[in-house]
Parts: structure tokens; sequence; C-alpha cells
């Protein structure tokens, strides 16, 4: 680990066994940060990311839980403090998506999406904060996306939920910017995980175009922004979303 102002923080990040959550969890060890690696579903791709951590001379806890559920939540964020009795950062970065037009799209659709992104991040900051307030100290980052700025054909569950985590971000940020805790979102574009790699040659050559940069964005560029809302130099910084799009909504 290479360290840096992030030396000796406690961060727990959620949805972190693949894509964007894995490569958050990596970068924040790399900073000197000790890892609370959380998942639901895939205990086998969190513990690679924790082995990750291990061998390169970091600390890292799994724990599992479904953020959505109430007490799941409560039990991640406990685990957490019981290992390391504070938590200073908290990356909410579970999500889902349920992709279908409106006329298409079931209740179940609906809700299970709005659950794990939106909910899960209501739990998750509700039942870290009181740790946070008394440490008079903490960062909470909000993986949103530009869908809940944009907007997208198929996917009215999912952006209302990225638009909900902006709407909640910016509360939150008010509320507890006294107590020298940080609420910040960041809401990526079109990134190199599954979901973009499952979609057509002809659909990534149509959003290409759309993306002045011309390429698609990388869990890397992703995490280097939480990176910085996570550390000293982004102090002054709350309840603001940064774009990481290459561009494509400016």
């Amino acid at each position: 680990m290479t360290g840096s102002d992030l030396d000796g923080r406690i961060a727990l990040v959620t949805g972190a066994s693949r894509g964007i959550g894995a490569s958050i969890a990596l970068n924040l060890a790399m900073a000197g940060a000790k890892v609370g690696v959380n998942y639901h579903t895939s205990r086998e791709a969190a513990e690679k990311v924790v082995q990750k951590i291990t061998e390169s001379g970091g600390e890292a806890l799994i724990v599992e839980g479904d953020v959505s559920e109430e007490g799941s939540a409560e039990a991640v964020v406990s685990q957490v403090l019981e290992r390391w009795s504070r938590i200073d950062i908290l990356i909410n970065n579970a999500g889902i998506n349920r992709d279908r037009l409106l006329l298409r799209m079931n209740l179940e659709d609906w809700d299970q999406v709005l659950d794990v992104n939106l909910r899960g991040t209501f739990l998750c900051s509700k039942f870290v904060m009181p740790q946070m307030i008394k440490q008079r100290k903490g960062r909470i980052v909000n993986i949103s996306s530009v869908v809940g700025l944009s907007g997208n054909p198929g996917q009215a569950n999912y952006a209302a939920a990225k638009a909900g985590l902006i709407g909640f971000t910016k509360a939150v940020a008010r509320e507890v910017a006294s107590r020298n805790v940080t609420v910040n979102a960041v809401a990526p574009g079109f990134v190199t995980t599954g979901m973009v790699e499952e979609l057509s040659e002809e659909t990534q050559k149509q959003i290409l175009g759309r993306i002045p940069m011309g390429r698609f964005g990388t869990a890397e560029d992703v995490s280097q922004a939480v990176l910085f809302l996570c550390g000293d130099g982004a102090s002054y910084i709350t309840g603001q979303v940064l774009t990481i799009d290459g561009g494509m909504i400016a």
C-alpha cells in the first residue's frame, strides 16, 4: 500500500465485489484506508477483492449484507464498527438495474431498483451518521449516474433512483455540514463494466458518438474522483455532483 492522507481512515464500500465498487475499495486501500468490502450475492468475488488488498499490505474486512433491508444494513455498519470502532468514509455504491420500457415495466422491476439504489443509500447513511457526528468528521460519497441527470429510454426506474440519490445528497449535506461531515455524489457516464460490455457493438458505437472524448470511462476514472472527495483536499466541498462522463452531457 502506498498510503496518503487516508492513512488509518476506516471506509465502508457497499456493492464492492466487482466493477466500480471493487475499484473504489482497492483504491481506498492503496491510499491507506482500512476497508469494509460489502457484498450481497457474490462472496467469491468479494473475497478476491479482500485478498488483493491484504496481499498488497492493506487491511480489509468482508461484510455480507443486503443494504436494501433495514436489519441487514444496520448489521453491515455494525460489523465495521465492531472491527475498527469508527467509520470515516462511506461509499454508497450498491446498485442494480432492471431495464424495460415503461409500458412493460412491472412493479417488481420498479421496487427492486429503487430499494437497492435509493433505499440502501438511505439506510447505510442513516446508520453510519451517528458515528460520524460523534467523530465530528466523515465523508459520504454516493454513486449516482448521468442517467439521473439526463434520463434514458428503458431506465425510468434507474433514472428515478439515481436522480433521487442526487436530491438525497444535497439535502443530507445541508443537515450535517456543521458537524464536519461532507456528502457528495459522483455521476458516471458509460463505464466499461459488465453493463456496457453486454451492449451490441452497434449500440456501443452509437454511444461513443455522443461522448466528446471518444472513449468509454473506466472504473479507475470513477475511483480517482471518489478518492479525491474522500481526502482532505475536498474538505470544503459538500452537496455537489461530480459528473464523470467524458463530456457527454456538458
